[in-house]
């Protein structure tokens, strides 16, 4: 961690390589809607990685572990998944997308403009990006971003509220995450945990200097943390968050827990969502 942020203690931190499902159904007789399945992010790519000399640089410098059975095409019915929301282009987001080859996958302009040019700050290791993916993009444009009451600014990807892409500037070029059911926000790595959100100043030059903008990265820290105060809870990709578990009826659960015992919201209440299990030893990209 010393490595990443003046003043943090010389240890060792694992960071989880997260992937979220939302699962919208229908809750009563008279709800005609789309059944859908939306994944945000999707982890490492099990290996071998055909990625040349850049993924071979990669993993010498955020080596990933990548367990026999952890991918995220492992772990789901890959039939069952609708949209794919990609938060950005880094490995550690992208890399099980070859797993949904009939998803929708989701991405903003900058994003798809990333795809066709992207240099080396960008990170992005196009082996990892499968083939024939242009006809299944749905690009979200800039313009479909507005600002809410909350100061994000959201973009409503169905059209009836339920999942919100929301901008968050900094980290990558067109970096964005999702607010679920306007409870739980996948904040992606607008942070590289919730416990390093605000700590933004104390980031060392190299890190810094990898991030697209540290400047817009301090500022979506900042909406954040006031989005929290209003109670969004937020979930960042590289943070522990149990797995294989309905975090929505997690928070709806520490919510009935908070009315009965005058108590704070657990720390497990969040989104609707299931994690993978890979991870990096080093740093989050």
């Amino acid at each position: 961690m010393h490595q990443l942020l003046r003043g943090a203690p010389r240890e060792r931190r694992v960071f989880p390589a997260n992937a979220f499902v939302y699962d919208r159904e229908h809750e009563h007789e008279h709800d005609h809607g789309p059944v859908r399945r939306v994944l945000f992010d999707t982890g490492y790519a099990p290996f071998p990685w055909r990625t040349g000399v850049a993924g071979w640089a990669y993993r010498r410098l955020l080596p990933p572990r990548v367990p026999a059975g952890a991918g995220i095409g492992e772990q789901l019915d890959v039939s069952t998944v609708t949209h794919v929301v990609l938060s950005h282009l880094h490995p550690d987001h992208i890399g099980g997308l070859a797993a949904f080859p009939h998803a929708t996958v989701v991405v903003t302009e900058p994003v798809r403009r990333t795809m066709t040019s992207s240099t080396l700050r960008d990170g992005v290791l196009d082996g990892l990006l499968p083939a024939g993916l242009e006809p299944r993009l749905q690009v979200v444009p800039d313009s479909a971003f507005h600002e809410d009451a909350t100061g994000l600014r959201t973009a409503d990807l169905f059209g009836d509220g339920t999942y919100l892409l929301v901008d968050l500037p900094g980290h990558a070029a067109g970096h964005v995450g999702a607010l679920v059911e306007g409870r739980a926000l996948l904040a992606g790595d607008a942070a590289w945990g919730r416990d390093l959100l605000g700590e933004e100043h104390r980031i060392r030059a190299v890190p810094r200097a990898v991030a697209h903008d540290h400047v817009a990265q301090a500022d979506t820290a900042r909406r954040l943390l006031a989005a929290e105060r209003t109670g969004v809870r937020l979930l960042f990709s590289h943070d522990a968050h149990p797995t294989d578990t309905d975090l929505l009826a997690a928070d709806d659960a520490a919510t009935s827990d908070d009315a009965a015992d005058d108590a704070t919201t657990s720390d497990d209440a969040a989104d609707d969502a299931a994690t993978d299990r890979t991870t990096d030893r080093g740093g989050p990209s």
